[in-house]
């Protein structure tokens, strides 16, 4: 059963010159616990259908349903709950709040939704991630990839049903952006979440249950990877720990 639909959905604005559409009506379904991959070329419109699958903006028509629950029947109030209950997020620039530790960075989901235990949810996570040494590190003391993991730490912490990948690797170099694509499939196996990543990187793409591919605002390519990238994704399966061991090397 689908965990996220999209019903002809579709994304205008005005403009002086009259309205442009963005994304074209389409229609899709996720399943839970699938792991899904949105591609395309920069302007295609990838960002904007996560923003809609995600309830941060809404469509100009059509519907975008999140677990049984039509996001167009909801205030932006509303919304922003659903979103704290059910979905985590990992951004291209981090989102971390300058002002804030490692830790209390993570540690403020779970403050938020009233978590019994933040702290040890949240030292338990940056463990996994290879910070246990770097908690009381600020943003600006982390590397790029050290950021990064802190924002997935973040991400995971409310144990979310469904976690949405904005270019998790795109401000990363290669090695350091190999690894966390390690240590984001790595976590999503241990907490089962339903994954959508956006990105322009059909190697990343291709260790995903499937691909949609976007271009000109048009969905126009909708299908599973094929065996070879299924071994692939397989494959990668390796030892959370070993891999956070691995990447607390990473100065880039």
């Amino acid at each position: 059963m689908a965990l996220i639909e999209a019903r002809s959905v579709s994304r205008n604005v005005a403009t002086t010159a009259g309205k442009l559409q963005i994304l074209s009506p389409l229609s899709l379904a996720i399943d839970a616990g699938e792991v899904v991959a949105i591609v395309g070329a920069s302007g295609s419109g990838k960002s904007t259908l996560l923003s809609l699958l995600a309830g941060l903006d809404l469509p100009s028509t059509g519907d975008v349903i999140v677990d049984n629950v039509s996001l167009g029947d909801l205030d932006e109030e509303q919304r922003a709950i659903l979103r704290g209950e059910k979905i985590g997020f990992i951004f291209q620039s981090f989102l971390l709040i300058q002002s804030l530790s490692a830790l209390e960075n993570v540690m403020l989901p779970a403050e938020l939704a009233g978590s019994r235990n933040p702290e040890k949810q949240a030292r338990e996570l940056l463990e996994k991630v290879g910070l246990g040494e770097r908690l009381t590190h600020y943003p600006n003391q982390l590397s790029g990839g050290e950021q990064q993991r802190v924002a997935i730490a973040r991400a995971f912490i409310g144990e979310p049903q469904i976690l949405f990948a904005d270019e998790p690797t795109g401000n990363l170099d290669t090695e350091t952006g190999s690894r966390i694509e390690e240590l984001l499939f790595e976590l999503n196996r241990e907490f089962g979440t339903t994954l959508v990543i956006v990105t322009h990187d059909d190697s990343l793409a291709q260790r995903c249950d499937r691909v949609l591919r976007i271009a000109g605002g048009k969905l126009v390519e909708q299908g599973a990877n094929t065996e070879a990238g299924a071994e692939e994704k397989s494959s990668a399966k390796g030892n959370l720990a070993t891999g956070s061991k691995e990447a607390t090397t990473d100065v880039a």
